[in-house]
């Protein structure tokens, strides 16, 4: 995770003093880049990358080691955050693995997809997985791919022209319906345009499978119900959505 991505994640982060943000970028190279330990230039580094005038490390480091009881433990020029003080920075701002993965996942997909309304859509997902409200996030998820499956479709003339040839054979009832536009897409539910890109064979039955199964689990979520929706289900509409469609359908 980009230390950047981190910090808005910190209530009042800007409002905090020098050497609470020494703990939260301490806390920050421990957990999100693996360091044991790290050392003044370091978290000068932070300071910098984040376009913050860094404080005097050099004095702050020691006097926080020196402290009783120390906020940091000193091992000859480098640092790493006391126990107490890592304990409660994880219950802060500490998450699951997993979480990290997808929200690297979401963090790194749109220098990949070119498209300004699917990057707001990304950005909305990321944080509503981030804030644990993995139904939103369902949501957010399913919106980004049938959206990005709708402009695959206009995108190209003869995948719309099978399209439309499709919907009357799958919809006799539909007949005259000729899509053309984005909104001209309201005329058919969503999973009846799944449908119709299957009878179309615009792409894999294992594609279609997917998004049936994603559009069950976005009903499931977007309505009030006693169902409790967990990470892991949100991580598994995340991951195959993006991966197995909107990263597939170019």
């Amino acid at each position: 995770m980009l230390l950047a991505d981190f910090v808005q994640q910190v209530d009042g982060f800007d409002a905090l003093s020098p050497k609470e943000k020494i703990k939260v970028f301490g806390w920050y190279l421990h957990f999100h880049k693996g360091l044991a330990s790290f050392d003044n230039e370091a978290i000068r580094t932070c300071f910098k990358q984040l376009h913050l005038t860094p404080p005097d490390v050099s004095v702050y480091l020691p006097r926080m080691a020196s402290a009783k009881p120390p906020e940091l433990l000193k091992e000859r020029s480098r640092y790493r955050l006391a126990r107490s003080v890592r304990s409660e920075l994880d219950k802060k701002y500490g998450v699951h693995q997993s979480v990290v993965q997808v929200s690297k996942l979401l963090s790194d997909l749109p220098d990949r997809v070119p498209d300004i309304a699917e990057r707001a859509f990304l950005r909305e997902a990321l944080a509503c997985y981030r804030a644990e409200a993995f139904r939103a996030c369902i949501v957010m998820s399913w919106n980004l791919a049938f959206d990005h499956l709708l402009r695959w479709i206009l995108a190209d003339t003869t995948r719309l022209a099978d399209f439309n040839a499709a919907i009357p054979r799958r919809f006799p009832k539909k007949v005259g319906i000729s899509v053309s536009s984005i909104d001209h897409f309201e005329e058919l539910k969503e999973a009846e345009v799944v449908d119709v890109c299957q009878n179309a064979s615009l792409f894999s039955k294992n594609t279609t499978e997917i998004l049936r199964e994603k559009l069950k689990k976005r009903n499931m979520a977007a309505h009030p119900s006693q169902v409790a929706i967990q990470q892991s289900q949100a991580n598994d509409v995340i991951t195959d959505l993006v991966n197995n469609v909107v990263l597939t359908l170019v």
